[in-house]
């Protein structure tokens, strides 16, 4: 059993910037991907963003790429979402999942965290 624990989320205006930090308990093969995904009220969870604990690969939906960055400390079993350039579109709840491989697909993950709140005003 692998237990994700979300922080971070708050209120900001659009433009401004918020942190996200996932920590997990441990790292095993079902946490060798490690991704952001995010639901907004009334609309299905999306991917965000994906990272390997190992290597470089970082992965981005297209709706963030340029402004979201992931980021991964493996000493501290921590992955981040640093959101730059808010807009009230990203307002939603942001939840850091795992799998084994690299999925966009939220049914595909096998662990979740319980989510965290990011509400960007206009």
């Amino acid at each position: 059993q692998v237990h994700l624990v979300e922080s971070g989320g708050g209120l900001v205006q659009a433009g401004g910037s918020l942190r996200l930090s996932c920590a997990a308990s441990k790292r095993t093969f079902s946490t060798y991907f490690m991704a952001w995904f995010r639901q907004a009220s009334g609309k299905e969870r999306e991917f965000v963003a994906a990272i390997r604990w190992s290597g470089e690969s970082t992965y981005y939906a297209d709706s963030v790429k340029g402004r979201f960055t992931i980021s991964r400390d493996n000493g501290k079993n921590t992955v981040y979402l640093q959101m730059n350039s808010l807009k009230p579109e990203d307002t939603a709840v942001y939840y850091c999942a795992s799998a084994s491989r690299l999925y966009t697909m939220p049914t595909m993950y096998t662990y979740w965290g319980q989510g965290t709140q990011v509400t960007v005003s206009s």
